[in-house]
């Protein structure tokens, strides 16, 4: 085969990234071990060398760690795939710096994307207004929480908040220096895409895309001061608008949520019988038995579980994992994991910050924010390290780098 065919492959298989995502983890997994075999294939002929081959030992030091984090667990067998399957993010990592670097039509595959973002936006808002998506789904399983085209499970907000800073950025380079009616379906685009987030029902990621918007306002030199006060007003009165006019909205932000934060009489309560807070108290009370390296990546749930029986400590609940990134590290990895896996992420996020600002790139500032929010304190989260959250985390990971060749990879 030709390089040109390998080229157009490539740029295929990412472009149906978001696709393979909602079509289930088995397709997912498949679409990401092509683009690697394609990956593999397209370096041994494109005889192009890596020049940041720090950031590679840097990303070869967390993988060594995670398979030693295995073998320290309480049940090996239980983390063991997933952090042997961990190398498939830094290879896909690898693969999408290569694929910028080769390619002539880099950014041609976020057309799709933002087509494939809007479809599923289109179909939320179906479901949030009838009840049912354009396929049916949306049986009342969670409430009202909006499943969209993910059927039985309530992740349609976390999935698009990874694609939506990503799709955000790409509307700015592409519409921001035309005239007056794309610049404002620009913006409205913004505002929906935030909108729908909101009336998934799922308030962490609710809070963090208007937490995102913020950072990638404030950070992105494009926009002028005013624009971007006038942009956060609009927001404020868009995002009441939206909650207001839904009572299902005002019970989830407002009654089950603001109500008990700031009504003195409800706090206590609230802090009481939230799941949420006994999840963060069970995983510190895990990180406080197991405190050095913790109990193993996905082993919450067996020590939570063992306690069933045994009652090692009253203060465990049994879960999947304790639903806050931070606390989720500190009882799985310990003390020394977290610092190991925080040090190495943060050091990866925010080298290259400077660069991101002056260079205003707002694709790269829309992964930069995304990635950012990932990491804020209190709010809940899914588990970090599961297939899902570890897709979208290291798609925008990988463009970050990738869109810039002031940070690519295989660029000096």
């Amino acid at each position: 085969m030709e390089k040109h065919k390998f080229e157009g492959l490539y740029l295929f298989l990412i472009s149906i990234l978001p696709i393979s995502i909602v079509a289930g983890p088995s397709i997912s997994l498949l679409n990401i071990l092509f683009i690697i075999t394609l990956f593999l294939i397209n370096y041994k002929l494109s005889e192009i060398q890596i020049e940041k081959k720090f950031l590679l030992y840097l990303l070869s030091i967390l993988y060594v760690y995670l398979i030693f984090n295995s073998f320290i667990s309480i049940d090996y067998k239980e983390g063991i795939y997933r952090n042997l399957g961990f190398l498939r993010f830094i290879i896909l990592f690898i693969a999408i710096n290569l694929f910028f670097t080769i390619s002539n039509n880099q950014f041609k595959f976020l057309n799709f994307w933002s087509s494939i973002i809007l479809i599923v936006v289109f179909d939320s808002f179906v479901e949030f207004s009838l009840g049912k998506n354009l396929l049916g789904y949306g049986d009342g399983l969670y409430a009202d929480r909006i499943v969209s085209f993910f059927k039985d499970e309530p992740i349609v907000g976390a999935y698009l908040l990874g694609f939506n800073f990503i799709i955000v950025g790409y509307f700015f380079e592409k519409f921001y220096k035309q005239n007056l009616k794309l610049k404002l379906a620009m913006f409205l685009i913004l505002f929906i895409l935030v909108g729908c987030i909101l009336i998934t029902g799922e308030r962490s990621n609710g809070i963090k895309a208007i937490i995102g918007l913020m950072i990638f306002l404030f950070l992105n030199n494009k926009i002028s001061a005013k624009i971007k006060i006038s942009i956060f007003l609009f927001s404020l009165f868009f995002i009441s608008l939206i909650i207001s006019n839904s009572n299902y909205l005002k019970v989830r932000y407002g009654q089950q949520l603001f109500y008990q934060l700031f009504d003195s009489n409800q706090r206590d309560q609230f802090i009481e019988n939230n799941l949420y807070l006994k999840l963060y108290k069970s995983g510190l009370a895990v990180f406080k038995d197991y405190p050095i390296f913790g109990v193993g990546n996905k082993n919450y749930r067996v020590i939570t579980t063992r306690n069933i029986e045994t009652k090692i400590n009253d203060d465990y609940l049994l879960n999947t994992h304790p639903h806050q990134i931070y606390i989720e590290l500190l009882s799985e990895h310990g003390l020394v994991g977290t610092i190991i896996v925080l040090s190495i992420f943060f050091y990866l996020i925010f080298k290259n910050l400077k660069i991101i600002i002056l260079s205003r790139n707002s694709i790269q500032l829309g992964c930069f924010t995304y990635l950012i929010i990932n990491f804020l304190p209190i709010l809940p989260s899914g588990s970090f390290f599961n297939d899902f959250s570890s897709t979208l985390f290291w798609i925008n990971l990988s463009i970050m780098y990738a869109c810039n060749k002031k940070t690519n990879i295989f660029n000096k």
